[in-house]
């Protein structure tokens, strides 16, 4: 038998409340859409099966005084702490992924292996685990919007960096052309990631939430390992041929796209702990003060 503490939240979560139409606010949690429900309506569907008893109890007061009681989700609406973490979650993937790029530019031949890699391979695949948390805290929406916020500021700094190539140098700099030519180096990664990063990270959240809604939001490590599972195959074979095709053989990408791949299932594995002591922490210190 599910334990009804599981149950709860898996599917919906209250918002809030649009008093002067007495609506509740919904959040769809594995897709993160929003949605609007008249107070009567809500009170006889099932969606209030679904949600845990602060959030009934809001409804039934609200439903009661129609609409003038004032709520919880009217006095803490901007739950400070929720969205602290959201933008912390953010600036964490942005410093991973910029890092990621940068250390792309140079490969590593570790000759006892006979393997060659490259410095992003070991904190790159900690970008799923980020994004595979915004989408169990925030659900997609939130989660996409995380994700183009990242590439937009990547696309800025590509052109910045282009751009910066072209303007005139201090004379007699002996570093001018090792700064053009790494620039360049550099800009064919940030491109290479870029579309890399764009398609996998929405394969990962597409399965996540995916998997999430067939497994009615339990199994937490069937959702974070095999959405990160098929994510950086896809995202190992994008971004090394687009970055390395020309300036390597084919057969010296396809060593670096398996132990990429390689890399980065370990971490997939790696990954399912933390998922499970964050989702704990934010159950515990920010649903918990959200209700409260």
């Amino acid at each position: 038998m599910v334990n009804k503490s599981e149950i709860e939240n898996s599917k919906y979560k209250l918002l809030g409340f649009e008093n002067s139409k007495e609506l509740a606010i919904i959040m769809v949690i594995s897709t993160g859409k929003i949605i609007k429900i008249h107070l009567g309506k809500l009170v006889k569907s099932e969606v209030i099966d679904n949600l845990n008893k602060a959030e009934i109890k809001e409804i039934y007061k609200k439903f009661y005084s129609r609409g003038s009681a004032v709520t919880a989700y009217e006095m803490t609406d901007r739950h400070e702490k929720s969205w602290t973490i959201y933008v912390a979650l953010n600036l964490l993937l942005f410093t991973l992924y910029i890092f990621s790029n940068i250390g792309a530019a140079k490969p590593i031949y570790l000759h006892q292996l006979d393997i060659t890699i490259t410095l992003g391979a070991f904190l790159y695949p900690l970008t799923f685990l980020i994004v595979d948390l915004l989408n169990e805290f925030y659900g997609l929406r939130l989660a996409k919007k995380a994700i183009l916020s990242v590439f937009s500021c990547n696309a800025v700094i590509m052109v910045l960096l282009g751009a910066s190539t072209y303007l005139p140098g201090l004379p007699g700099w002996k570093l001018e052309v090792s700064y053009n030519e790494v620039i360049s180096h550099v800009s064919s990664i940030l491109v290479a990631s870029s579309v890399s990063f764009l398609v996998a990270e929405y394969i990962n959240s597409y399965l996540l939430c995916r998997i999430k809604e067939l497994t009615n939001s339990r199994l937490l490590f069937l959702r974070v390992f095999f959405s990160t599972f098929f994510a950086v195959i896809i995202d190992s074979f994008i971004f090394c041929f687009i970055a390395f095709s020309g300036t390597m053989e084919t057969s010296d990408i396809l060593k670096i796209v398996y132990v990429q791949i390689a890399i980065k299932m370990c971490f997939a594995v790696f990954n399912i702990l933390p998922a499970y002591g964050a989702r704990s922490l934010f159950k515990r210190y920010i649903s918990a003060a959200q209700t409260a």
